[in-house]
């Protein structure tokens, strides 16, 4: 028999995973998505997310709750007589009565090796500190923040060119694929669960606007890693004179160069930026309300000429 199931998720991310469970078979009985935002060009018109954009076209029922906070918020979820929740970057914390508001609880699909990068940006922090590895877990959920039991581990190697955006893309359909083999194993009542261990917890705290901007002073792999890390968004940049003016820039890909210098100087026509160690060469970059560019077509309307600092 197919599964009763409550989805959770809200961005694009979260979509694969919910449309998978579909096809496999299972009842989605609802889905729970956070509210529409303000959004549009001018920030004016209410934006329903990916999820639930996804759930109407599926005619699934949508519930936007703010929080879980209201007895009968938590009261309808219970209503659902679901079998389990599947919570995919659902992005609000859920309490005990919802943990347990389903006949077999809730499963999350969570986007690292845990213990390693438990929390909200393990995907950016994973690439940011040069990790070689990462993972979708499935893991069933208790009171902590991505402390429960695993149920089901997919492993894949990052590249050392791979950008945040290339491995959510890749994750987001492996953690779809994951899910559906652990609700099948569920069903089954064929899912075993294995404590994590209290040995290389780390957290992937949330990517701060303030942690952004490019420090050249760093060694070059740093920095190649830190560009990656936040490509495409939010974006690592930093700042040039151009016309006589500070500009911000924006770098969505580079990669290790060579050369030595003062870091943040340019080094050649092919924008090879001198680090702290060794230096990286910026190969894809966006002025601020511009088109990405490769940084040949980028030279052409904005010159920085060897010897150029930025800063």
């Amino acid at each position: 028999m197919a599964l009763r199931i409550i989805f959770m998720g809200t961005p694009d991310f979260s979509v694969p995973t919910l449309k998978a469970l579909k096809e496999a078979g299972h009842e989605i009985v609802a889905v729970y998505t956070q509210p529409p935002r303000p959004g549009g060009r001018r920030g004016l018109d209410l934006q329903k997310s990916p999820v639930h954009q996804a759930a109407e076209l599926l005619d699934i029922p949508v519930l936007t709750p703010l929080n879980f906070k209201d007895p009968e918020e938590r009261a309808r979820f219970r209503a659902h007589a679901a079998d389990v929740a599947v919570v995919v970057a659902y992005g609000l914390l859920l309490p005990v009565e919802v943990l347990e508001g389903t006949r077999l609880g809730c499963y999350n699909g969570h986007a690292s090796l845990l213990p390693r990068w438990r929390g909200a940006a393990p995907i950016q922090r994973a690439i940011m500190t040069g990790d070689d590895k990462t993972g979708m877990m499935v893991m069933k959920m208790e009171k902590g923040l991505d402390t429960g039991p695993v149920a089901l581990t997919a492993e894949v190697p990052i590249d050392p060119e791979t950008t945040a955006g290339e491995l959510h893309d890749t994750l987001m359909q492996l953690g779809a694929r994951a899910m559906v083999e652990a609700m099948a194993k569920l069903e089954a009542d064929d899912l075993r669960l294995t404590v994590q261990s209290e040995e290389g917890v780390l957290y992937a705290a949330k990517i701060d606007k303030g942690e952004t901007r490019i420090d050249f002073s760093r060694p070059a792999k740093t920095v190649h890693n830190h560009i990656r890390g936040l490509s495409p968004f939010p974006g690592a940049w930093f700042e040039a004179e151009i016309n006589g003016k500070p500009e911000r820039i924006k770098v969505l890909a580079s990669t290790l160069g060579q050369g030595q210098g003062a870091a943040g100087t340019v080094l050649d026509d092919r924008l090879t930026i001198a680090c702290g160690e060794g230096a990286v060469r910026l190969t894809r970059l966006q002025k601020a309300g511009g088109k990405p560019l490769n940084a040949e077509d980028f030279l052409r309307g904005t010159p920085l000429a060897p010897g150029t600092r930025l800063a």
